[in-house]
């Protein structure tokens, strides 16, 4: 059984449902609670339970990530239904992976959950 996909938003009872039992048939948009870590360099740099699961990369709440870690890029992208992107260098025993973090500072309506969620890329392994 699949439940299409709506941008109407779900009361967490039912977002949990559907999620336990694979039923969620799209994957742009949707919660998870497994803990979830990104990891470089062998150093976590954001741990939750609570990741925002966009396009098949997870989005970590600020509070969960190392910020520390990560240094402002000046780099900048936009995608069509989520907005602007700011994105972060991450900087760990010395070395640099540049641009390997983004989020959206002030995404656009249908994105709005992730409102400055920070999402992982270009060697940062997230994993289970």
């Amino acid at each position: 059984m699949q439940i299409p996909c709506q941008k109407k938003v779900l009361s967490s009872d039912i977002a949990t449902y559907l999620r336990r039992y694979n039923i969620w048939s799209c994957n742009y948009n949707t919660l998870n609670d497994n803990t979830m870590k990104a990891i470089w360099q062998n150093e976590v740099i954001a741990e939750s339970d609570n990741t925002v699961v966009v396009e098949n990369n997870h989005y970590f709440p600020p509070s969960s990530v190392k910020t520390t870690l990560l240094s402002p890029s000046k780099t900048h992208t936009h995608c069509p239904w989520k907005g602007d992107a700011s994105y972060y260098d991450v900087n760990i025993h010395g070395k640099t992976n540049r641009d390997a973090a983004w989020y959206y500072p002030e995404p656009m309506k249908a994105a709005e959950n992730i409102k400055g969620y920070i999402a992982f890329w270009k060697g940062v392994e997230v994993v289970q």
